[in-house]
């Protein structure tokens, strides 16, 4: 615990904590809800302000948005501008309040930094455990609207514009979209009642939906029991995207280096299967997908290939590994003098383009690194047939030619040749 040596501020942060712990024993708040007198009243210690604590009812008659936030939050960060824009356009009408659970030494460590000094002007409450005991979430940024002494609505950052600002303020009909943060420990969209059901178990589970999901973040999450996966969840990615990141789960399974350069595109309409900007440079909602599949431990092993097979029943395209000939470059040995067994020790992984240092990896995982390379167009195909650990260092690889040029040190090289290897192909539906 820290000390304090200021009395009154002592007596603050105890009577603070104490009103917290009594809130916390209260239920949570449902949207229409009047927001308790108790939070109105209560002092909130504050940063970029004049004062040390605010309270609430002092824009109790206001349309209220508090902004749940984080320093290492980038969406939060990216979204403070619009909500300085949007209160000072709406002044006098709204009050935007920033919240976060992080103290104030760690605020103002943030706002005196480098980057955080572009927001200096943004109000934030900090060390909050009242508001967030009010309205729990998983996630940030996350916005709490209150009207009239009531909770109006839950919903992310993005739904926070003059539209819906207006129509709330006109008492129109809002279109904003109730958010509340779905966990990804659980099966997207499956009911919480499946968890009182005592005589049954989820053995079989599948989830495809085009349009993001406002209630989580973009990304992936896995179902695990110990180190076995059995199950995995994307959410608002393109197509694309999870079709890519299945067939690299597939093919490090048969220890193949997999990359963008094993990937064979039919379709007529190539755009719709990756994301779509609008004018404004941000991601069409749209055409975002997401998609979850479990299956029982015992088929853990066939997970992938039973995805790949699933998604493309359901999905807008059909995704297959195939055999395709394709213009390789073979990674080969010159001579049978071993240049390149490891001398043990701990595994170091610095690989870069401009210097590389590594010892102790697989044969495998140098030749994904390698794969990576946006400057070496086709893909690398391993036949040095060498299973040990290897030690290599390379300087300056960012073409064909200067990679055969440090490879040469190791009696390594790669051939450019035409070879029926395993791609990705991607195919309109007929």
């Amino acid at each position: 615990m820290k000390n304090f040596f200021c009395r009154g501020r002592v007596s603050l942060i105890l009577a603070v904590t104490v009103a917290a712990l009594a809130y916390s024993q209260k239920k949570t708040l449902k949207i229409g809800d009047t927001v308790p007198n108790s939070v109105w009243t209560a002092p909130m210690e504050v940063v970029n302000h004049p004062q040390k604590t605010i309270k609430l009812s002092e824009d109790k008659d206001k349309l209220i948005l508090l902004d749940f936030w984080n320093t290492w939050c980038s969406a939060c960060l990216t979204g403070f501008p619009k909500m300085e824009e949007l209160q000072k356009k709406f002044s006098g009408k709204i009050k935007i309040l920033a919240v976060s659970n992080q103290d104030r030494a760690t605020l103002e460590k943030f706002f005196a930094s480098k980057n955080g000094q572009r927001y200096k002007e943004i109000l934030s409450v900090a060390g909050d455990k009242i508001l967030h005991s009010q309205f729990p979430h998983k996630g940030v940024p996350y916005i709490i609207w209150i009207k009239d002494g009531k909770l109006l609505n839950t919903t992310d950052g993005a739904q926070v514009n003059e539209n819906t600002i207006n129509e709330v303020l006109k008492g129109e009909s809002s279109s904003l979209q109730t958010v509340v943060y779905m966990s990804r420990e659980r099966p997207l969209m499956l009911s919480e009642s499946f968890d009182q059901e005592k005589g049954t178990s989820l053995t079989n589970y599948s989830l495809l939906s085009k349009g993001r999901i406002r209630s989580i973040g973009f990304g992936s999450g896995f179902h695990r029991k110990g180190n076995i996966v059995y199950g995995r969840q994307f959410t608002n990615l393109s197509l694309l995207e999870i079709f890519t990141a299945i067939t690299d789960e597939i093919f490090q399974q048969r220890k193949e280096s997999f990359s963008n350069k094993r990937i064979v595109i039919e379709v007529k309409n190539g755009a719709a299967l990756d994301y779509i900007k609008n004018s404004e440079g941000r991601v069409e909602d749209n055409n975002l997908y997401n998609y979850e599949y479990i299956v029982p431990v015992s088929l853990s092993d066939s997970l992938y290939p039973m995805m790949l097979r699933n998604l493309s029943q359901f999905a807008d395209y059909s995704a297959s590994i195939e055999k395709r000939k394709v213009k390789c470059l073979i990674l080969r040995r010159t001579s049978q003098k071993d240049k390149i067994a490891t001398k043990g020790g701990e595994m170091k992984y610095r690989f870069s383009t401009s210097e590389s240092d590594l010892q102790n990896i697989s044969m495998y995982a140098f030749v994904n690194s390698i794969n990576g390379i946006p400057e070496i167009k086709l893909p690398i195909i391993d036949e040095t047939g060498y299973t040990g650990n290897v030690d290599l260092k390379l300087l300056g690889i960012s073409d064909p030619v200067s990679l055969n040029k440090e490879l040469s040190k190791y009696d390594l090289e790669i051939i450019e040749a035409d070879k029926d290897i395993d791609v990705l192909v991607i195919k309109d539906k007929s």
